[in-house]
């Protein structure tokens, strides 16, 4: 052991390896510089927002933060109504801001650079590959184009096809419904200029099928697409390992979320199968994809389908997506993790490929990190919202975290310290749990202490 210490020191010392408090800060410098450019966006909304042309009736300062915060966190919790509290003007704010919020904040800043450069700065790649959690595969400036016309030509594609359906079920302003709705679904933002979201168009299936494509899209994550555009252009003969992993990830949420709630769910049950079905699906994949629209009344669902949309907004999206939540590569990690545990094997295996321990080590942190904070929101939760039950209060914490939007009707009922609290929670979750405890935490200077074997676990 003393060998080892001396060998590793040797290398520190002459920059062959670097210590672990140097890995820390050059991982926390980009966390930190996340973490200030979107409350940056967040207090530029909030500005805008709380003009008087931006406003239809007059607005608390705290209700507009709570919008500004949603949007940018592309959550869709609102403690107002969007369509009738905030004018054109300020509905535009909204948009923005959740396309800002969607692309993330080093994406538009880095895409105006490479606008005038060629390449991009050791800390706009370092910053890029933090935020989106970039395997070493993928080159950031290649990313970042790809996400920018990506999205712009999936939303036009979106749009194009809501406006004939907006228009035929006479929505006013059909054209910006239209643009709106498929900025807030490809960005899994879940704000909706109507205050029963999406729940008249529950058995319309172009509706319905659009919104779904957009916002499994965005949730499945820029890595993806990154990893099509390399494939299609000849530069990888297979799709890289983390792009199965989340398709099929991604699949097997959706299938088994939409199965229970088909058969777990009574407020359905009287549907014909196919409207079932579709309405089951929208459920899961909302919940899934942590975009927020519903076609039925979360409030009144059963309690069993409660525990399936928990589970899934828990997992939430995928990584370098638009989506929060733990992340599906995540899950599949800490799935590989119990099923070697419990098979005794030495290595952690998934798919028939090795997960490797920088990975895992990820994984565990971000649960525990995501575990943590859901504890301690709900215990605040449970101070400020005394007359509110027990899984009204657990739902809104998971959903906001989660950036998914989705609720039981509380958000309207929070106190001031309640939304406090949520809109710190929708900080942490549009950030990422592991990149905010990087971006807030001290790093440890001190050496580390010999490991003590006798541990039991």
């Amino acid at each position: 052991m003393d060998l080892q210490k001396s060998l590793q020191s040797l290398k520190i010392a002459v920059g062959v390896e670097k210590s672990p408090a140097e890995v820390s800060r050059e991982r926390a410098g980009p966390a930190k510089l996340l973490l200030l450019g979107y409350l940056s966006y967040i207090v530029a909304g909030w500005v805008g927002l709380s003009f008087g042309f931006a406003q239809a009736k007059p607005l608390s300062a705290l209700d507009t933060l709570f919008t500004a915060v949603s949007a940018v966190s592309t959550t869709g919790l609102s403690t107002i109504d969007t369509g009738t509290s905030y004018t054109f003007a300020g509905q535009i704010v909204v948009l923005l801001l959740i396309q800002f919020g969607g692309i993330g904040y080093m994406t538009g800043s880095s895409f105006l650079f490479l606008s005038l450069r060629d390449h991009l700065s050791e800390t706009q790649e370092k910053t890029a590959k933090t935020a989106y959690s970039l395997p070493d595969s993928i080159t950031p400036a290649l990313f970042i184009r790809s996400v920018i016309l990506f999205t712009f030509a999936c939303e036009a594609v979106g749009a194009a096809v809501l406006y004939p359906i907006l228009e035929t079920g006479g929505e006013t302003r059909p054209l910006f419904s239209a643009i709106f709705h498929s900025v807030s679904a490809f960005c899994t933002a879940g704000f909706s200029l109507r205050s029963d979201s999406f729940a008249p168009y529950v058995a319309d299936v172009p509706l319905n099928l659009t919104l779904s494509a957009l916002s499994i899209i965005g949730a499945m994550g820029f890595i993806v697409v990154t990893d099509i555009v390399r494939r299609i252009a000849g530069k990888a003969r297979h799709f890289a390992f983390a792009t199965k992993v989340i398709a099929r990830m991604t699949a097997l949420l959706l299938v088994v979320g939409t199965l229970l709630i088909f058969l777990a769910e009574p407020s359905i049950a009287g549907m014909p199968a196919w409207e079932r079905l579709q309405a089951a699906f929208f459920q899961a994949m909302s919940a899934s994809t942590t975009v927020g629209f519903n076609t039925i009344d979360i409030g009144s669902v059963s309690r069993a389908t409660i525990v399936v949309l928990l589970f899934l907004m828990f997992v939430g999206a995928s990584p370098a997506g638009t989506g929060g939540g733990l992340k599906t590569t995540s899950f599949a990690a800490l799935i590989g993790l119990v099923r070697s545990t419990l098979k005794g094997r030495n290595s952690v295996r998934f798919f028939k490929r090795e997960v490797p321990p920088a990975q895992l080590q990820a994984a565990t942190t971000s649960l525990a990190c995501y575990c943590g904070a859901l504890a301690v929101a709900v215990f605040l939760l449970g101070l400020s919202e005394p007359a509110a039950a027990f899984d009204k209060l657990v739902f809104e914490a998971v959903s906001a975290i989660g950036t998914v939007g989705l609720s039981m009707g509380l958000t309207s009922e929070l106190s001031v310290i309640g939304k406090l609290v949520i809109i710190a929670l929708m900080i942490v979750g549009r950030l990422g749990v592991l990149t905010f405890g990087l971006a807030t935490a001290i790093p440890d200077e001190s050496p580390d202490e010999e490991a003590d074997n006798d541990l039991a676990v």
